[in-house]
């Protein structure tokens, strides 16, 4: 066993490593648990009682996402410990969309070789997101594979169950002419559009993330590491009082590509830019990458990270109560009739 192990060793895995990273994230990912959990990690799966959640007709909802090439910023900052909240966000914000509560998640790490300090940064962060997300970690993969990764990068992907009564899903089906749009503030560039984030900011700028930038306030790094913003708690706690229509979380695609996925035949999204204030990075990038703003609009959540659409006479209600759960809600546009059938239409004032 020593030899095979020693042999295993030399290939570039080391399995007494990743025992050890085991057991320095046990009681990070403990502190995740809630009600429901009734495994520990380190067996071969995460068991989870789901029970019924009082609900009539409990449906269960799964996403999946990463972060992308934001894990290159976190590497060029050696700054680890946010990158897991984008990832729990990226997930739990798609989850929540349809009206459902997130209840566990699920991570993947994979690297050439496993570095236990930057490894155990992840997971604080993940562990940290799924507190924010009110869903318990119970298990994940760690994977070494020398030769695939280079030295010193590694890769997430994660996985998230929610659950949710069937007979009251968001799904967009209940949007209707004259429904307002409520806009939740972003924290920035969440974890999208960075492959384009990295070529204006560093390839054509020559900038560095330790690079003050004014307008920002912080350095470039610091900008472009602000997590990834979690909506679940302020919109579970709006959907416990009032109908929501419908959901949008603002990922890759931006507006053009993500409102019509829950509008209806015959309903226009229409936008009106200046109804809330655009965040200082995207204007930023906008001018110094000489980027159209439909181009824009169509890659960046530009300072909107979820929209609900409402009906219009809960909408001041809405606010209000978004504004007391910490959010920043703006009234950003309305539903429109339009004659494409076919429904899907965005609409921005000035812009497409």
């Amino acid at each position: 066993m020593t030899q095979s192990s020693s042999k295993y060793s030399e290939a570039g895995v080391d399995i007494d490593r990743g025992n050890l990273f085991v057991s320095r994230i046990k009681n990070i990912v403990a502190g995740t648990h809630r009600r429901g959990v009734i495994s520990d990690i380190g067996g071969f799966s995460g068991l989870f009682a789901i029970g019924n959640e009082d609900l009539k007709n409990p449906v269960l909802v799964a996403s999946t996402d990463g972060v992308g090439t934001k894990l290159t910023i976190a590497k060029m900052c050696h700054k680890h410990d946010t990158i897991g909240i984008d990832l729990v966000a990226m997930c739990v914000n798609d989850v929540i969309v349809s009206g459902a509560k997130p209840l566990f998640f699920l991570d993947y790490f994979a690297s050439s070789v496993l570095d236990i300090d930057v490894a155990t940064d992840v997971v604080r962060g993940i562990a940290e997101g799924c507190k924010l997300a009110l869903c318990s970690l119970i298990g994940g993969e760690t994977a070494e594979m020398p030769g695939l990764y280079q030295p010193g990068d590694y890769d997430l992907a994660g996985f998230v169950i929610g659950i949710g009564d069937r007979n009251a899903l968001v799904d967009g089906s209940d949007i209707r002419v004259g429904d307002r749009i409520i806009g939740l503030a972003s924290s920035g560039f969440h974890s999208n559009g960075y492959s384009l984030v990295r070529k204006i900011f560093f390839e054509e700028l020559g900038k560095k993330v330790d690079d003050f930038i004014e307008e920002f306030g912080c350095t470039l790094g610091e900008e472009l590491l602000k997590p990834t913003r979690i909506y679940v708690d302020s919109i579970t706690s709006i959907l416990r009082r009032y109908r929501i229509h419908g959901l949008v979380h603002i990922t890759g695609g931006g507006f053009i590509d993500n409102i019509p996925r829950i509008l209806p035949a015959g309903c226009a999204s229409h936008i009106h830019p200046g109804s809330w204030p655009v965040p200082p990075c995207f204007s930023y990038l906008q001018e110094k990458g000489d980027i159209t703003a439909s181009e824009m609009y169509r890659t960046f959540n530009m300072g909107i990270g979820m929209m609900a659409i409402v009906p219009e006479h809960s909408v001041e209600d809405i606010l209000h109560q978004f504004g007391a759960h910490g959010e920043h809600p703006y009234l950003i546009g309305e539903i429109k009739a339009t004659r494409d059938n076919n429904g899907g239409q965005v609409i921005i004032d000035g812009i497409c």
